[in-house]
């Protein structure tokens, strides 16, 4: 559950639950970053890998969901957003690789430098990425009827009592 926002309040439309959602994935992927320079840094220890290997996860798990939710779902609606659709699709691969390039290291056991140099490239794709896509896509989604997690991947933190990694457990 994002730290912040307790677990139920109030429903928000999709297009805000999409801000929150990225909020949460830039605070969470701020932190990953934060662990590696803490003092003593440069390793990874047991807990930075792991939440390493959960942020991950729920950046996948958010965007497939938007991919197989409320991209087809804006795209039936909107057709005019399918080009900013597509668009957002390749964003999407890109992401999806660098995800596997950070599981990779984190498999091998890689230094903190190595999984910093991919946490950074994807921090400065996933801005850009969210940037835009929040300038797009949020007043259509607003537009839009549906849960969180079925359309968004994962439940917004502020609307949900659920988890934000989409586990469905608080």
């Amino acid at each position: 559950m994002h730290p912040s926002h307790p677990p139920g309040g109030r429903l928000t439309a999709l297009g805000t639950q999409l801000i929150e959602i990225h909020d949460w994935l830039r605070e969470e992927l701020a932190r990953l970053r934060a662990g590696l320079d803490s003092p003593g840094g440069g390793g990874l220890t047991r807990e930075l890998r792991a939440h390493c290997v959960g942020f991950c996860t729920a950046l996948d798990r958010h965007h497939t969901g938007e991919d197989g939710g409320a991209f087809r779902v804006l795209a039936d609606q909107a057709p005019e957003l399918r080009p900013v659709l597509a668009e957002l699709r390749e964003d999407h691969e890109v992401v999806a690789s660098i995800l596997t390039r950070i599981e990779a290291l984190l498999a091998e056991a890689a230094d903190g430098r190595s999984v910093r140099a991919e946490l950074n490239g994807l921090a400065a794709l996933l801005e850009s990425h969210f940037t835009y896509e929040e300038r797009k896509l949020v007043a259509a989604l607003n537009r839009l009827a549906g849960g969180a997690v079925r359309l968004l991947g994962v439940a917004s933190p502020d609307a949900a009592p659920h988890d934000p990694r989409g586990t469905g457990t608080t």
